[in-house]
C-alpha cells in the first residue's frame, strides 16, 4: 500500500510533529469500526473485539521486540510518560532527566518533584545535544536515585542518546530507566531484549497510525511499585482504566507492523533524502547551519538555523513546505526552544532554526519542492529584512 498525499501541492516534511495514517492502518482502524462490541465483554462482539487489541498488541511487542504482555496502552505518550514517572518516582529517591527532554517529560518531572524540589536533577547537553554522562555518573554516585529518564531520540534535532551505558549505570546504580522513545520507534530498530531499560514510552502517529493511542513497554520484573493514574474498570491489567479504544488500538498495530516490515528499505532511503536535502540547502543558501550530532541522528530530522532570516516567517513564505519552527507540542509558545538553548544556541539562532523531518511516505520530489521553497523563503526573509534597516 502506498500514501497519497490529500494535498498533491505540499511536500510534507513534518513527521516529527505527525505521520501521514498508513494505509495499512486507516484500513485496520475502520475495520474495527464495524464491530460494536465493548473489549472487556464476553459475548461475541466483545471477543471480536478483544482479538483485534490482542493482535495490535503483539505487533507492537514484536516492533519493539518484547513480549506482548509488557504492552500497556494507553492514549499516547504523554500519558505514558507520566505514568511511567509517577508510577517510578512513587517509592521515593532522586529523578535524574536531561534538559532536552519533551515537555510531556520535563513538565511531569518538575510537576511530580514540586514539594521535593532537590529530588529533581536535570543533566546538561553539549553542542551536539548529547548528554553528559559523566554529570550522569556523578548523580548516580550520590546515590538513591528512583528513575532515570532520558529520551531516545530528539524530537527537535534528531540526536540519538546511546542507551547501553545508561542503562549499566543507572542499573548499578539499583535505579530504574524510563526513556522516551517517541521519534525512535518504527523509524529505527529498536530491540528490548537487548536494550534492557525498564520503561519506554511511545506515540503511534509517529510512525503512521492514528492520533491518540500509544503504549507504555513495562518490564515484567521490574520493581515498580503500582501507581495508575486513572482508576476504574482495571483494564491493561490495571495499569489504565477505561473502555480500550479498540479502533485506534488495532490501527497502531498495523503501523507497527508496517513500519518494522519495512523499515530495511525506508532508513537508507530516508537517510539519503535528508542528506540530500540538507546538502542542497547549505550550499544554496549558505550561513546556514545544520544542530546535533550529525553522525547520531534519526535518519529523516533536519534542525537547520538560517542566520538573519526568523523561521516563522520563513515558514510563512512558503506555503507548499510543511515543517516546523521547533516541536509542534509547543507551537505558539513565547519561548524559544528549550532544546537549543540547552544547546548553548542564541535565542536569535533558536528563533531562526525551521526542522524539516521525513518519513515513510516522503519522495524525491517533496524534497526538490521544499529545497527550491525554502531558498525563494529565506533569500526573501533576509532581503525584506535588509531593506528594513
Amino acid at each position: 500500500m502506498t500514501f497519497q498525499s490529500p494535498d498533491a501541492g505540499l511536500a510534507y516534511l513534518d513527521y516529527n510533529a505527525t505521520a501521514p495514517v498508513r494505509p495499512e492502518a486507516r484500513q485496520a482502524a475502520l475495520a474495527a469500526m464495524s464491530t460494536v462490541g465493548n473489549a472487556s465483554s464476553t459475548h461475541r462482539s466483545g471477543r471480536d473485539a478483544a482479538d483485534r487489541v490482542d493482535l495490535a498488541r503483539r505487533q507492537v511487542a514484536d516492533l519493539l521486540n518484547c513480549s506482548h504482555g509488557e504492552i500497556v496502552f494507553t492514549s499516547g505518550a504523554t500519558e505514558a510518560n507520566n505514568l511511567a514517572l509517577r508510577a517510578a518516582f512513587a517509592a521515593g529517591g532522586q529523578l535524574v532527566t536531561s534538559a532536552v527532554e519533551h515537555p510531556a517529560v520535563l513538565e511531569t518531572a518538575k510537576a511530580i518533584t514540586a514539594e521535593l524540589p532537590q529530588a529533581l536533577t536535570v543533566l546538561s547537553v553539549d553542542v551536539d545535544g548529547l548528554v553528559d554522562l559523566e554529570a550522569l555518573h556523578e548523580a548516580l554516585a550520590a546515590g538513591n536515585v528512583a528513575v532515570v529518564s532520558l529520551m531516545a531520540a530528539n524530537n527537535e534535532t534528531g540526536v540519538l542518546t546511546d542507551l547501553a551505558p545508561v542503562v549499566k549505570a543507572a542499573h548499578d546504580a539499583g535505579a530504574l530507566v524510563h526513556t522516551d522513545a517517541t521519534q525512535l520507534v518504527g523509524r529505527l530498530p529498536i530491540n528490548l531484549t537487548e536494550t534492557d531499560v525498564d520503561l519506554l514510552s511511545l506515540s503511534a502517529h509517529k510512525f503512521g497510525g492514528p492520533q491518540g493511542v500509544g503504549a507504555l513497554f513495562v518490564r515484567r520484573g521490574a520493581a515498580l511499585p503500582y501507581r495508575p493514574l486513572l482508576f476504574g474498570g482495571g483494564q491493561e491489567r490495571g495499569w489504565r482504566a477505561g473502555t480500550l479504544n479498540v479502533a485506534g488500538i488495532a490501527g497502531a498495530g498495523a503501523a507497527a507492523e508496517a513500519a518494522r516490515h519495512g523499515m530495511a528499505a525506508e532508513v537508507p532511503r530516508i537517510t539519503r533524502l535528508r542528506d540530500s536535502l540538507e546538502n542542497a540547502l547549505v550550499e544554496q543558501i549558505g550561513d546556514c547551519r545544520v544542530n546535533g550530532a550529525v553522525d547520531r541522528r534519526l535518519p529523516g530530522v533536519s534542525s537547520i538555523t538560517f542566520h538573519r532570516a526568523p523561521a516563522d516567517a520563513i515558514l510563512a513564505s512558503m506555503p507548499d513546505v510543511a515543517a516546523s519552527d521547533g516541536s509542534a507540542c509547543s507551537s505558539g509558545a513565547p519561548t524559544p526552544s528549550h532544546v537549543l538553548l540547552a544547546m548553548g544556541r542564541s535565542r536569535e539562532d533558536a528563533d531562526s532554526t525551521v526542522r524539516f523531518s521525513l518519513g515513510y511516505a516522503t519522495t524525491a520530489e517533496d524534497i526538490d519542492r521544499a529545497v527550491a521553497s525554502t531558498v525563494r523563503a529565506v533569500h526573501h526573509v533576509r532581503g525584506t529584512l535588509a531593506s528594513a534597516t
